[in-house]
């Protein structure tokens, strides 16, 4: 296992040292700007609303944008740094907003860097390895995205608890924004066979194979109940857990999706895609109806959590890597847009749902219809979706 790692090519390396450093920024400003709003700006829940339902949404439609540009220029460099350029400049540019309205447009490039790079950097991610490492691969750049995770809010709470003013901590991530723009620049595309034609010009589904048209479907259900993470801390502080633990308890999410996306990321080329995914779309549901049913035992909710970073762990990997198991070849910027545009766009109809769900009825009802689709999505993924795994079986 060790030595298939260290035998990954230099851009998978360097792919994941970029998003470490852009993670640990973004996951460090990221708790910031709520109580930015509040305590400096004077500004309200539905004005964070607007703000992150407004950059979420239009990071989502670029990513099918960008990745349809990446497939027909041949280039995927140029998009992942101009992304992570953007999101660079619009972050410590926070600390000189003055009203919520900046920060609503500061947001929206960060997004918009969002959207710009994540395809293409997927596309070039499944090109530089081959199809039978793709797993490993996707999954020690999940891990070092992850560890970034854990750094980010760690250090903005060791920051905040010696008393430096949030504006300050927004104009220093200046600096890693910086180095991670450089890392960014060292990316070199992969060799791609001369092309007779450059690849339509298509924004439709039309030309993928079934399978992958069933697994963006399937991918759909899922995500559906698959609300914004924020509910999960909602249910833990509800719960009664201290507020000043409630970041420790994400801090242990990342902590564990860090330690196994490389081992069951790398498990996935060995069982297969779809068999890892089914069986964390599993751990998904049975969280879910834990977590949902639990009551008020506090100590639970950090083995629940953990248990949580387990499904992270198998499952971020496998899913994109599937994608490019699935994908023609001269379209595989398209297919990660349209998986990322799926996952994205139904984030905002799945929060809506599960609030409804927990404020008409119990936060029991909306855990369990999370966790309903969950499980009826992995048994679709495992017997509608069977040209997946014989595809990867034939690889």
């Amino acid at each position: 296992m060790l030595k298939s790692v260290a035998s990954l090519p230099a851009t998978i390396w360097l792919l994941g040292l970029v998003s470490f450093f852009n993670d640990s920024v973004s996951e460090l400003v990221y708790p910031l700007v709520p109580l930015y709003l509040a305590s400096v700006l004077m500004a309200g829940p539905k004005a964070l609303g607007l703000i992150e339902g407004i950059a979420e949404a239009t990071g989502s439609l670029l990513k099918l944008f960008t990745g349809v540009m990446a497939d027909r220029l041949r280039a995927t460099k140029y998009w992942v740094v101009g992304g992570y350029a953007l999101a660079a400049l619009g972050r410590p540019l926070l600390a000189l907003a003055a009203s919520w309205p900046v920060v609503l447009v500061l947001r929206f490039a960060d997004r918009v860097g969002k959207g710009l790079r994540t395809s293409p950097r997927d596309a070039l991610l499944a090109s530089s390895i081959e199809p039978a490492r793709r797993g490993l691969a996707f999954g020690v750049h999940r891990a070092m995205d992850n560890a970034g995770a854990v750094a980010g809010p760690l250090l903005a709470a060791w920051l905040l608890a010696r008393g430096m003013p949030i504006r300050d901590i927004l104009a220093w991530t200046l600096i890693p924004g910086l180095v991670t723009v450089g890392l960014a620049l060292g990316l070199r595309e992969p060799a791609r066979p001369p092309a007779p034609d450059k690849p339509a010009f298509r924004w439709t589904l039309r030309g993928f194979p079934p399978a992958f048209k069933r697994y963006l479907l399937v991918l759909a259900l899922f995500t559906l109940g698959n609300s914004s993470n924020m509910f999960l801390l909602l249910r833990a502080r509800d719960m009664g857990l201290p507020e000043d633990q409630v970041p420790l308890l994400w801090a242990l999410v990342s902590a564990v999706a860090a330690l196994l996306s490389t081992p069951l990321s790398a498990l996935s080329d060995r069982v297969g895609r779809t068999r890892l995914i089914v069986a964390g779309w599993g751990v998904y549901g049975a969280f879910y109806l834990l977590l949902g049913f639990n009551g008020h035992a506090l100590w639970l909710l950090w083995p629940l959590f953990a248990f949580y970073g387990l499904f992270l762990a198998a499952t971020e990997g496998a899913e994109k890597a599937l994608v490019a198991d699935l994908a023609p070849g001269d379209r595989i910027g398209a297919a990660y847009g349209w998986f990322n545009l799926t996952a994205g766009v139904m984030l905002l109809p799945a929060s809506l749902l599960f609030g409804w769900l927990w404020q008409a009825f119990r936060p029991e009802a909306a855990f369990g219809f999370g966790a309903g689709c969950a499980l009826v999505a992995a048994a679709l993924l495992r017997f509608w979706v069977p040209a997946a795994s014989r595809r990867q079986g034939s690889r």
